[in-house]
């Protein structure tokens, strides 16, 4: 950061805090704090506090001190829509500061591919890379062998504390309709059940995480998603994913689940989850006085999304 900010930018960031600190538990040396977050286009940036009438575009240093602020409660995040330009996700590394990293995958090309990236960015004096880091390819099919996902999965391995787990994170093609994204959410349950269960593979405390754009539970995305035995918490079962649902369009897009048994045993191991988990509605503390499409060009349209586990 080469300027101090603006006195209200400061009092703003304090007021966020403090609504954080009030919905999200903190960090302590038995828990791990897992999260997810379509921020949307993060991209190019405006290199001053406040992006102007004419400035495009409008995220500025001022929008990401607000993602930085958010993202500095947890150890681990994944984040969906990091553009071909690292210029915003550079700045956001730099303001939570010289312990944080990040690994990213590289841009998916063609139109379905949107230019963008999948990346992990993770609290190194809480969590390490622990070996793996891929991208998740389909074997060929007799009747389709170039078939592939249109943002290919990105997965990574970390260890806390001893305890090794691995992520995979994906972006779902959104489609012309909800019948478009079925084949992509099918392949993505089978071939996550797939790898969760293969012995003697790198498959540690499977949690797969971000973007399904599925809808609501009962539907057929949804229904497809947890085929395979996936299973989400309930407690993420009714919070809303973007800051334009309301009763009537609340939608299930963004996720975290791991596996289970047919019985409902939980497949993980050293790692359990701690009967916390939500999302935080950031519009009542940033931005005020802009439109909700307004301040989605500067955070996000999505909410983020969390869970806490205990290290065990």
């Amino acid at each position: 950061m080469t300027e101090q900010p603006p006195a209200a930018v400061t009092e703003e960031l304090g007021r966020l805090r403090s609504a954080l600190a009030a919905v999200i538990p903190g960090r302590t040396a038995s828990n791990l704090l897992v999260g997810t977050w379509n921020i949307r286009a993060l991209g190019d940036l405006t290199a001053k506090w406040l992006a102007g009438p004419e400035d495009s575009p409008k995220r500025d240093w001022h929008a990401v001190a607000c993602l930085a602020e958010v993202i500095s409660r947890f150890d681990v995040i994944a984040v969906q829509e990091s553009r071909r330009n690292p210029v915003a996700l550079k700045r956001l590394l730099a303001v939570l500061g010289p312990s944080w990293k990040v690994m990213v995958s590289d841009v998916v090309e063609g139109a379905a591919g949107n230019g963008e990236r999948l990346a992990f960015l993770y609290d190194s004096t809480r969590v390490q890379p622990s070996g793996l880091v891929g991208e998740i390819v389909l074997p060929p099919m007799v009747d389709d062998p170039q078939r592939q996902f249109a943002r290919t999965p990105y997965t990574a391995s970390f260890a806390s504390a001893g305890v090794e787990f691995t992520l995979a994170s994906v972006h779902i093609l959104w489609g012309k309709n909800p019948a478009g994204r079925l084949p992509e959410i099918t392949a993505f349950a089978q071939w996550m059940h797939d790898w969760a269960v293969r012995p003697n593979d790198w498959n540690t405390n499977l949690i797969v995480l971000g973007d399904f754009n599925l809808d609501r539970i009962g539907d057929p995305l949804y229904e497809a998603f947890i085929s395979t035995g996936l299973w989400p918490p309930t407690e993420l079962n009714t919070v809303p994913r973007t800051i334009f649902d309301d009763d009537k369009t609340q939608h299930f897009y963004d996720q975290i689940a791991w596996f289970s048994t047919p019985d409902g045993t939980s497949l993980l191991q050293g790692l359990t989850y701690g009967q916390r988990a939500g999302t935080f509605n950031f519009i009542p503390h940033v931005f005020k006085g802009l439109t909700r499409n307004e301040v989605s060009w500067r955070i996000s349209d999505h909410y983020p999304l969390w869970c806490e586990f205990q290290l065990t």
